[in-house]
């Protein structure tokens, strides 16, 4: 029997409907009200730091910034600030873990995961997938690299926020269970500070969009991305260490240059690309900037770009390409920038001819049309990548993580089979310290070097106990190779008349040139007794947290803890030094890079310094036996004692001239001249226009610098007063009566057309009027002929390495008086590494000149001695310039074989010359 009627059975069925759907909206009801609950505890950091991240004039510090993470993390479990290290001016500088609560407590086990996979010498293929599917990925984003730039690191604080906020939503949901976010609020905390508080001042004054009058890092500002293998600014290493010990999945660092009118430029990269790079980890990168491209279109963000002939990735050096060849798929993206907070309204009149009307092509799908741009349209367009990357990581995961064990084996499957097989570097070089420096770098890097325990004969070579090998079979193979070997960047045009496709950085760097260091490559397999023979390094490694005021190895120049974090670096030792002779008088040798730190020591404490003319090297009196012990101990330096002492004493007080048109060369300089405790005194322009130098100063050193911005530096209006104007008129002046009476001036690189110039010196610059693709050398390593019995070239060898960028080639003139220091070939290229267009135009010409002028001297480089830290086989020409005054200048006898560039000497000359050369070689 029914108990109820049709009629009755209907409106039960219908009120039953309407009650699950009062329920379930109840319920959605509730769910939305404790997400917002949660998201209402969630801080904003609106709220947090006192205005719209993003909004027009403002800029949140670094200090804002952290103290909007602290609150982050202390509302949510999904959120740790883990200590990274400290800055070069002395911060305390933060990360950010965001992950679900589970992965976070169980965070060792993925990074271990990670570690695994990164090295997977004794993983099978099977045990490789099955950690890929358990293990998470980890991806890496950053800003603020570039400080300038300052879009990176406000979207920081936006994209933590509103992937906090939303973390219970699907697609977030889905993005953290598969990710751990490696998240820095800046990856330059000094230069964002440095910016901000610059900006900041100057708002709403003429000022307003001023460049800042000094670097935004300690030392090398915008530099601080071309510094990632060599590791010489102390963020590098703090970097480094920290991706060692993630090896993430996917590194991202956003930059602000993108080409104008392009609203964000993305991977793929223009051409050329570094040959060594994993070809699995270029495809991951291209694919991931086609996910980006796609999220901002799907976003509405019109203006995306890929490769172009810009942002090519042939040079290693960036912190956010190098980790390709330690197979991690890691990239650059270039957001458009107009000038730090402040908008900027574009038309089409302000768009390139080729731009202008707003073309369709096949990698700038949705030509951005002008309008307004503000801070807040860059920090919308970097949160769409940041999100694009992390989604897309998520969704393939597993690919990404096996990609990374795949790649390594791969590496390690090719050196096994094809050369170089390995490299041997012996202990026993000119300079014994310098192979330490090189390998150092390597293994903090993530190199794996050995030793020979026993002395053993290979390819004809013989190699003592103690020779270090670098086996090739290993995952990051394809760094070593990269750094080691010589580089040939391809020539582009598409007819030998064409436009110059040149580099976007260096087109060479071979380390072994730039440092001089002999590295040996294997070229056929090694034998059994030389495996057997090797001994992988393994020191002890000091901790994280070491105070970097005390200098743990002075044998390296790198101050603190240097590359002693790393068990492999740490175990890297020079052979001891070593003090011969008996007598009061330590004699050094200028071949030795670290007898430069014993004399900033001495010079440091007035202790005497003498300079031995005949012998080219240095001497030092007047201190204890037990000093002198001490620095060959130390410095692993080998010297000698004799009982008398040169007469030509050193007396040279070095000014060092910075101009306030922020100079990164003379940022290396002075990162030079601290790392040797080198004494010096910085001058500003005002230093040098209010004259009497000689009462203060024997030298002044002028960096590479473009002759416009010496003579005028920033124009009146541009920037404050104080930071206006140059040296042009009575700065010039000044310069010229301090070397007229007595003085040395410096010109390195670009500087020495202003001192040819301003002086009117009886030389001219050759290559000067040549079109590029008449005469190109573009960050490359050439060869040179040296005078190394001339004070300035002590202890070089006869022929050497040095860097050239945009150098100048030198050519005397009627009138000359001096001393060419260093020339090139007379016939052929001298190129050794990188890309040249224009031999013809250097052979027989002066790469570094001294020129007597009255009673001074002017030397000129035609060369970076000192590019970028790399060149360490130069160094010595600089310190020694720094040293030439005074009596070393006045008690050196010109030597009539060098006093011209024009070839007029007998082959009898140069048979004789070349064997006086030779021996102070050796």
């Amino acid at each position: 029997m029914n108990i109820f009627s049709s009629k009755e059975y209907s409106i039960k069925k219908s009120s039953t409907l309407l009650n699950k759907y009062t329920y379930l909206k109840y319920l959605f009801l509730v769910c939305c009200f404790l997400q917002n609950i949660i998201a209402q505890d969630i801080p904003n950091p609106d709220n947090v730091i006192g205005f719209e991240i993003g909004s027009d004039f403002n800029l949140a510090t670094y200090e804002q910034s952290i103290s909007y993470f602290e609150k982050l993390a202390a509302a949510s479990d999904m959120v740790e600030i883990k200590s990274a290290g400290k800055t070069s001016e002395g911060r305390e500088w933060q990360y950010v873990l965001i992950s679900t609560p589970q992965n976070l407590e169980k965070i060792d086990h993925y990074k271990s995961i990670s570690q695994q996979l990164a090295h997977p010498e004794n993983l099978t293929k099977e045990m490789a997938k099955a950690l890929a599917k358990e293990g998470k990925a980890i991806v890496d984003i950053s800003g603020g690299l570039h400080a300038s730039e300052v879009a990176g690191a406000q979207h920081i604080l936006t994209l933590a926020y509103d992937l906090v906020k939303n973390a219970k939503t699907e697609k977030y949901d889905a993005i953290f269970e598969n990710v751990i976010l490696v998240l820095w609020p800046s990856l330059n905390p000094d230069g964002q500070d440095i910016i901000a508080n610059w900006y900041l001042g100057n708002v709403g004054t003429p000022y307003e969009v001023a460049t800042t009058p000094w670097l935004y890092q300690k030392y090398v500002g915008h530099d601080n991305n071309r510094d990632a293998y060599m590791l010489n600014q102390l963020e590098s290493r703090v970097v480094g260490r920290v991706w060692r010990e993630w090896e993430p999945s996917i590194i991202h660092v956003h930059h602000q240059s993108s080409p104008f009118p392009t609203r964000i430029w993305l991977p793929p990269f223009a051409e050329p690309v570094a040959p060594q790079t994993p070809p699995l980890m270029a495809r991951e990168v291209n694919m991931i900037g086609m996910a980006m491209a796609q999220e901002l279109e799907t976003e509405g963000l019109p203006g995306a770009v890929h490769m172009g002939k810009g942002f090519d990735a042939w040079y290693p050096g960036y912190i956010d390409y190098m980790p390709m060849m330690q197979n991690i798929p890691s990239f650059w993206t270039e957001t458009s920038l107009y000038k730090f907070a402040t908008p900027h309204f574009y038309t089409i009149k302000d768009f390139p001819k080729e731009r202008a009307d707003l073309r369709v092509e096949s990698l700038y799908s949705s030509p951005w049309k002008g309008g307004w741009w503000r801070l807040g349209d860059a920090v919308k367009y970097m949160e769409t990548a940041s999100i694009a990357v992390l989604d897309y990581a998520a969704k393939y995961k597993e690919t990404l993580l096996f990609n990374k064990y795949q790649a390594g084996t791969a590496t390690i499957e090719k050196y096994k089979q094809e050369p170089p097989y390995a490299y041997f570097i012996k202990q026993k070089q000119r300079d014994p310290v310098r192979p330490v420096e090189f390998l150092k770098r390597l293994a903090f890097n993530g190199i794996k070097i050995s030793q020979l325990d026993t002395d053993v004969s290979f390819e004809g070579n013989d190699y003592p106990k103690g020779t270090w090998v670098i086996p090739m079979a290993q995952e990051f193979g394809e760094l070593a190779r990269q750094l080691i070997d010589i580089q040939e960047y391809p020539d582009l045009r598409e007819s030998p008349d064409g436009p110059l496709e040149q580099p976007y950085d260096a087109a060479g760097w071979t380390l072994p040139y730039q440092m001089e260091v002999e590295v040996i490559a294997a070229m056929t397999p090694l034998s059994q007794l030389v495996y057997s023979s090797l001994s992988p390094i393994k020191g002890s490694a000091i901790p994280e947290n070491y105070n970097n005021d005390i200098d743990l190895s002075k044998t390296d120049f790198i101050g603190g803890a240097g590359f002693d974090t790393n068990e492999v670096a740490a175990g890297i030792k020079p052979l001891p030094g070593t003090l011969k002779g008996s007598g009061s008088t330590m004699v050094i040798n200028p071949k030795e890079n670290n007898s430069f730190r014993v004399i900033g020591d001495a010079l440091s404490q007035n202790i005497p310094v003498c300079y031995d003319s005949k012998k080219q090297t240095y001497a030092i009196s007047n201190t204890s036996k037990s000093q002198m012990q001490k620095w060959v101990n130390e410095y692993a330096l080998n010297a000698r004692l004799v009982s008398s002492k040169p007469k030509t004493k050193i007396t040279s007080r070095i000014a060092v001239y910075d101009p306030w048109k922020a100079s990164m060369d003379m940022g290396w300089t002075r990162w030079l001249l601290d790392n040797f405790k080198i004494p010096y005194t910085v001058v500003r322009n005002a230093d040098i226009n209010n004259g009497n130098l000689n009462e203060k100063f024997d030298v002044i050193l002028m960096a590479s610098e473009k002759p416009g911005t010496i003579e005028n530096g920033f124009q009146k209006g541009m920037a404050p007063p104080q930071y206006t104007g140059g040296l042009k008129g009575l700065g010039v002046r000044n310069i010229e009566a301090f070397v007229s009476t007595g003085g040395t001036l410096i010109c390195l690189n670009k500087s020495t057309d202003f001192a040819i110039k301003e002086l009117h010196l009886p030389i001219e610059n050759s290559v000067e009027k040549l079109k590029k693709n008449e005469f190109f050398t573009g960050g490359s390593i050439l060869e040179v002929t040296n005078n190394n019995l001339h004070p300035v070239m002590a202890g070089m060898p006869e022929k050497s390495s040095v860097f050239v960028f945009g150098s100048p080639v030198f050519n005397t003139l009627e009138g000359f008086e001096g001393e060419i220091l260093s020339k090139y070939q007379e016939k052929g290229s001298p190129l050794l590494s990188g890309y040249l267009v224009g031999e013809e135009y250097m052979n027989d010409k002066a790469a570094a000149v001294d020129v007597h002028y009255k009673n001074g001297h002017v030397v000129l480089f035609g060369f970076q001695p000192q590019w970028r830290g790399q060149s360490m086989g130069t160094y010595r020409t600089l310190f020694n310039a720094l040293l030439y005054t005074n009596d070393v200048a006045r008690n050196h006898e010109v030597l009539e074989d060098w006093s011209t560039t024009e070839d007029e000497k007998t082959e009898k000359e140069l048979e004789v010359k070349s064997e006086e050369q030779k021996q102070i070689s050796n």
